[in-house]
């Protein structure tokens, strides 16, 4: 039996049938309906809106104004609600009485009809609560319905619509209501980086997406009683429709003890699915991916609907599910999950990272589990927009009520007192604590900010440490004052972040000039600190070659140790290599990715009156533009190579466990050939896309390295490659791509190629992958060639212009402009060096 790692499912405990639930349904100790301008009830399927102007709610606006549709407005759905609407001509409130403290729902109804008085798609408002920014500067062109879900804790909840630009805000209808504590838990489990997310009790959320895949559009008054959600297909969202179908099958869902509810989702959910369109095909290999479009700057929560009503018996169903590149389910078997209950209602919560993009990829695909049929479902899916840390949903958290700006008046006064009073008792404190404070910086290696005067020179370090003197005009045109960077990350939005490393947390940012920024913000507690920080410094503001990641800047200031570096729009090489959301990279990208940083390392050792050694080459070290151009990063550990009378650089042994070289870590003795091991290990993780230590594997398919070197050496390297890349890869390509890797994890240094050579070969496996055979219409098939096509193997018509020293000496610098053709010509034999 297969069981799920690194997953954790928050469900409700809950036992009950179907049709009692459906029957029961919730019922919500708060319920505020209303339906906004009318002066009668409203009721829309089993719900009535109360007018306006009824005693179920408090108003507060300069104008009472109601507006009444000229014509009758049909819509897709609750169409009655669209009639009328209040117009807020002024900052105007909504207050609720809160009989239950907890998270609640509020809906707000909004449809810009023509009106003689009132343009309403032109009004510009902003919608906010004591606690939260809602919608800012927010317009309405066509019917919208907004749903957030607040944790309210006070005694009452307050509405707020602030007009914006001189014009006014409207709304057709609103609604406050009471949601079950089990449907939001506190926790969720995160996969970049992987671990879990706590306190989501304090998160607003707004619903951005609510979808049933498979099923038909669930309005409110067919979702489970009480809770009225609306639901729609996933037919829009796919990318591919070919690689789906649908199924169903209602009855069989159940409802069981440790999994889902029907609060949580309704049976029309869990009863219909898409799943993977693989026609029984034991040879079907692709992803059924669904595109959303979102905010960036904000994290989400994503939450699955499972239930296999496909299977006929328990361990039938293995699959895996992706959140964009990220795999959140490997080896997915629901029947664990659900105490071996086939057809059993679950679900599953994940938090993203901050995003980036304004795409959010949901993917599910076969698993890689030998002797199971490929297939995969999915039933449901929500998509929740989290605050950022301000408190907004949209980007903005400078708006308040009437009130809390009045509190905060007396804030302000007590504060002004309070920070003379602090400030006074600080600079009695410092002044004690200043000569403690001087020797503790000279003992301190780890976290001293660098000295910044304006001197002829000054020390990379500081002056209280041992630095490595440097010039002014080498470093400080790089320095960015702190307020800048503050700026150009929102003061360090924890939305932004979109890493988090060994040095600290890595930030999206955007200067002034519109640059896009990637900042890397030093953590005090980091074990990386003083050493990693000038170490960067010094190589990356001596360095500039189009496959290493520049360095635009730094900040010294604070105490801080920040890092700014040009933005790299595909992320890692890693995150490409692992899972879904990006697509498949063909065997050609990969090569071409592979020879960009193999261009940017051979740089490091031959480019500069000293060899440099990275001493950190792994997947998620090599970054990839919009053009999936591939450039090295984070120089934090690199070290100067040995003198020239020297053999190597005794120093002690770092890295990343899994790419270390073995001889560096046995004897402690650092070459250039380190960083070739390194390289051989990440030329193995691009051709079978996995990670290089899996402890979840059998024994010998742990490290990638070993368990790819055995069958490199039994010839069946075939055997192992990521099956995306099955049958597309041509043999010699894959032969010569192979040969590379072994020599680069030769046991000892000195029988590892140089960077150069290996440079040189994956050149050579690309123009093998490239070759035509004339005649043959498959380019592509794995069957097109044994040898070389006759216009490469014919010599007798060399080029004696160029030479191979010429050739030495162009590949010392960058060899993107050097025409390989002209390379190939001067072979001698077709296997390269």
């Amino acid at each position: 039996m297969m069981t799920v790692k690194g997953l954790s499912v928050f469900v409700c405990v809950l036992s009950i049938l179907n049709s009692a639930s459906l029957c029961c349904g919730f019922d919500p100790v708060d319920n505020y309906l209303i339906d906004c301008g009318s002066s009668i009830d409203t009721k829309v399927g089993n719900r009535v809106f109360l007018a306006d102007n009824s005693n179920s709610n408090s108003i507060s606006t300069p104008k009472n104004i109601f507006a009444k549709a000229s014509t009758s407005v049909t819509s897709s759905d609750s169409s009655l609600l669209y009639q009328t609407a209040r117009i807020l001509d002024g900052t105007s409130k909504y207050t609720f009485s809160i009989r239950q403290p907890g998270r609640h729902w509020i809906r707000l109804y909004f449809y810009p009809f023509i009106h003689d008085s009132y343009k309403m798609n032109r009004a510009i408002f902003h919608v906010s609560t004591q606690d939260h920014v809602l919608l800012s500067n927010f317009n309405v062109n066509s019917t919208v319905v907004k749903e957030f879900s607040l944790n309210v804790t006070s005694s009452s909840l307050e509405i707020i619509f602030t007009p914006s630009n001189n014009t006014f805000a409207f709304l057709n209808a609103l609604e406050v209501v009471s949601v079950p504590d089990a449907l939001i838990t506190d926790d969720a489990s995160t996969f970049n980086p992987l671990g879990k997310f706590q306190g989501m009790f304090s998160q607003a959320l707004e619903t951005v997406y609510r979808v049933n895949m498979g099923g038909p559009t669930i309005l409110p008054e067919t979702d489970t009683l009480g809770l009225a959600r609306t639901w729609v297909p996933d037919q829009g969202f796919l990318i591919n429709k070919n690689f789906a179908t649908n199924v169903s099958n209602i009855a069989a869902v159940k409802y069981v003890e440790g999994g889902a509810t029907p609060e949580i989702a309704p049976n029309v959910v869990y009863g219909t699915a898409t799943m993977m369109n693989s026609g029984d095909n034991p040879t079907s290999n692709f992803n059924v991916t669904w595109q959303f479009n979102v905010d960036p700057g904000f994290q989400y929560l994503v939450r699955f609907h499972f239930c296999d009503i496909v299977s006929k018996a328990l361990d039938e169903l293995y699959f895996e599910v992706y959140i964009d590149s990220w795999i959140v389910a490997k080896d997915l078997d629901l029947s664990v999950i659900s105490s071996n209950t086939l057809a059993a209602a679950l679900y599953m919560d994940f938090v993203t990272a901050s995003k980036v993009s304004s795409k959010l990829l949901v993917s599910i695909g076969p698993s890689s589990i030998p002797n199971v049929l490929p297939n995969a479902i999915l039933n449901g899916l929500e998509i929740m927009k989290m605050n950022n840390s301000l408190g907004s949903l949209s980007g903005s958290a400078t708006l308040l009520s009437d009130s809390n700006s009045k509190k905060n008046v007396g804030m302000i006064v007590g504060l002004i007192v309070g920070a003379v009073i602090v400030v006074v008792a600080v600079i009695i404190f410092m002044l004690c604590r200043k000569r403690k404070k001087l020797a503790c910086q000279r003992l301190s290696k780890t976290w001293i900010p660098l000295s910044i005067s304006g001197e002829n020179s000054h020390t990379v370090g500081s002056k209280y440490s041992n630095g490595t003197t440097a010039s002014v005009n080498s470093n400080l045109g790089y320095y960015i004052p702190f307020v800048a960077v503050q700026e150009a990350t929102n003061n360090f939005d924890e939305s932004w972040v979109i890493g988090i490393g060994g040095f600290g947390k890595v930030y999206k940012g955007v200067l002034n000039d519109g640059t896009k920024v990637a900042v890397k913000r030093g953590n005090p507690r980091s074990q990386q600190g003083l050493a990693e920080f000038q170490t960067e410094i010094q190589m990356l503001s001596q360095f500039r070659h189009r496959h290493l990641v520049s360095l635009i800047g730094y900040c010294d200031e604070k105490n801080e140790m920040i890092l700014v570096y040009e933005y790299m729009e595909n992320g890692t090489l890693k995150g490409h290599l692992y899972g879904a959301g990006h697509p498949s990279l063909s065997w050609k990208e990969r090569l071409e990715i592979c020879i960009g940083a193999a261009r940017g390392l051979h740089y490091l050792h031959t480019g500069y009156a000293k060899a440099v050694i990275h001493r950190d080459v792994k997947s998620a070290n090599i970054l990839l533009d919009e053009n999936l151009m591939a450039k090295v990063a984070d120089f934090g550990l690199s070290k100067t190579g040995p003198e020239i009378d020297q053999t190597h650089v005794s120093t002690a042994v770092k890295g990343s466990f899994g790419y270390l070289d073995p001889e560096y870590f046995r004897r402690q003795q650092l070459t250039e050939k380190s960083d070739v091991y390194s390289f051989g290990v990440v030329l193995f993780e691009v051709l079978c896309a996995r990670p290089v230590i899996d402890p979840t594997l059998p024994r010998e398919m742990v490290n990638l390295a070993e368990w790819a070197m055995k069958w490199q050496k039994k010839g069946q390297l075939e055997q192992i490659i990521d099956p995306t890349l099955v049958r597309k890869i041509r043999p010699d390509s894959l032969r010569k791509f192979g040969e590379t890797a072994e020599k680069c994890l030769a046991d000892f240094g000195v029988d590892r190629p140089s960077m150069g050579d290996v440079l040189w070969n994956l050149e050579y496996a690309l123009q093998l992958q490239e070759v035509s055979v004339p005649g043959d219409p498959e380019e592509n098939s794995t069957n097109m060639i044994g040898e070389l096509s006759p216009q490469i193997n014919n010599f007798s018509n060399v080029d004696n212009s160029v030479s191979a020293s010429q050739f030495e000496t162009s590949s010392v610098d960058d060899l993107s402009g050097v025409s390989m053709s002209k390379v190939f010509s001067q072979l001698v034999k077709s296997e390269g060096r």
